[in-house]
Parts: structure tokens; sequence; C-alpha cells
């Protein structure tokens, strides 16, 4: 299987899990019959409002679904049916070091489940903890070689928080930590893991505000002959101006091949619509507003 995936790629990320059933929900686990259907119902909402975008001009070769198992394995199901572009989160929720959700029967599960993308979220910082990095590390050659092995595509969804004294360089300001320091630790991490044998097809990025930023990662997601390889910048939960800022910045760079925006996208119609404040069919027409809005966006900015 050759490495990499360049066409455009539109990500509505709803994967989320112990973060949505706190703060969404406001189930303290572990879940009855009765919260879990009321979670899965929620995310059905979302998926209702990916759909009414793609029947409202967001081009269908373009829009993909990143959910969970747990709650959406019946929406991975309808979507790859409807022959969307599908991706699998394998990590398990809540958790500051890399673990399989499904432990040593990972493979199993991405398998059975069969999605476009197996997809990682990692927090890995080249300067922080050695041995969690080694162990993470690990761990991800497991799922990068399952992949290979197996012709399933492989998305990797990079997180770098700050370690203390990181923090303490920029004097405690995390906006400057984002803007001096993150970038080149961006850059490390992705050449250490894919010096230790972990090999992406896409490379979910945060996002950055200088456009020379998102070049550089471009060059090395791409070095040594990966040149097929994409990146698309994540929406971090940021507000609606950050976000399209990152947007922007991202499209204007020739191998940035989309995003994928989840909580800045659904949270508050979702919110809204468990409150009462609004009807069912508001908060899908607002999810697909908000995600044709990311769409348009990128598009106008690209070269």
């Amino acid at each position: 299987m050759s490495l990499g995936y360049n066409r455009p790629l539109y990500l509505l990320p709803f994967d989320h899990r112990h973060s949505y059933i706190t703060g969404m929900c406001h189930f303290t686990p572990p879940l009855d019959a009765g919260q879990r259907a009321a979670v899965t119902g929620t995310k059905r909402v979302i998926y209702d409002g990916f759909r009414e975008a793609l029947r409202s001009g967001v081009a269908k070769d373009r829009a993909g679904i990143l959910v969970d198992e747990e709650f959406g394995a019946e929406i991975l199901r309808d979507a790859a049916q409807d022959g969307y572009v599908t991706a699998l989160s394998t990590e398990t929720s809540g958790s500051d070091e890399f673990e399989f959700e499904y432990g040593a029967a990972f493979a199993e599960h991405i398998k059975a489940i069969a999605p476009t993308f197996a997809k990682v979220l990692v927090r890995y910082n080249p300067e922080g903890d050695a041995a969690l990095n080694r162990r993470q590390t690990a761990r991800l050659k497991q799922l990068s070689d399952y992949c290979r092995g197996a012709g399933q595509l492989f998305m990797f969804e990079l997180l770098v928080p700050a370690t203390a004294a990181q923090l303490d360089r920029v004097q405690g300001q995390t906006a400057a930590y984002d803007l001096r320091l993150r970038p080149k630790l961006m850059l490390a991490t992705i050449r250490t893991l894919q010096d230790a044998g972990v090999e992406p097809d896409v490379w979910k990025i945060e996002g950055l505000e200088r456009q020379e930023d998102c070049e550089h990662v471009v060059v090395v997601a791409r070095r040594d002959g990966r040149d097929d390889v994409g990146c698309i910048v994540l929406g971090r939960g940021a507000d609606e101006k950050k976000v399209m800022g990152w947007l922007e910045t991202a499209a204007s760079v020739p191998g940035f091949i989309g995003f994928a925006v989840g909580r800045t996208t659904f949270w508050d119609p979702v919110a809204d619509y468990l409150a009462q404040r609004v009807t069912r069919e508001e908060a899908v027409s607002r999810i697909a507003q908000r995600y044709r809005e990311w769409a348009a966006i990128f598009e106008r900015q690209q070269p």
C-alpha cells in the first residue's frame, strides 16, 4: 500500500467521549442504558447536520466524519454505506497517555468497522517525559504497522501540550507558546515518530498562525519520499474567529488538504437542543451551516 492521502478532506469530528459525556450530557460514568442511548442520539443530531450540509452544497467526495465506536458504530456503518469518508478513533478517551481503546484487540475493532481511516490522538512533547514518549511510540508503531500491513489508511492527530519549563520560557502565556515554541516542537515530534517507523497517511495538526509554519510542517510530513502525505488543520474547540484564521492560513499552503473542526461546529447547537432552547431541526441546521462555512473558507483561500 502506498503511503499518503492527498485528496481534499473536510472532516467533521465528533468522536469526543469523556468530555462529551460529562460536559455536554452532564452524565457521570458508568452510564446506564438510557444514558448511553441519549448520548448516541445526540451524536445522530451531529451526523444529520453533516448530511444536511452535503445536501446543500458541500462536495460529497471531500466530506467525512470522525466518530468513536462506542457511541457511533451505527453512524459509521451508515456513512460507509452512503459512500462518505469515515474515520474511527482508536485511543482511550480522556487519558494523557495514548493507550488503545480496546487494548490488544484494537486491530479486530478496526477491521470490524472498516473505516476509511484509523485515527489516533496523541499528546506528545519531545522535551517532555522521555519514558512516556517511549511507551507511546511503541504503541504507535504497533498501530502504524497494522495499518500498513492491512491496507488501512492511518490518521494521526498530534497535540503538543506545553511542559512547565516551556511555559516558564514564555512567562506562562499560552498564546506565546503556540506562536513561538509549539511549531518547532511539532516538527521535532513528526521527525522523531517518522524515524521510529510511525507512518501516518494524514497528519491532523493544531492550528498555526503563520503560513511559513504550515509550510514547514508540510515539508517535514512529506520528507524522504513521503510525497503524498496530507495535512489537515484541527479546530481545538476555539472560537469562530480563531478557527477561521487557522483555516485561511492552512488553506493557502499546498499539502494542507483540509480541516477537522468538531466542537466549534456542533457544541453550541447540541447544547441548546439538550436545553430545549432550539428544536432538533434547528440544531441540525446550525451544524450544517457552520460546516458549510468552514468548507467555503478553506476553498476560497486555496491557491
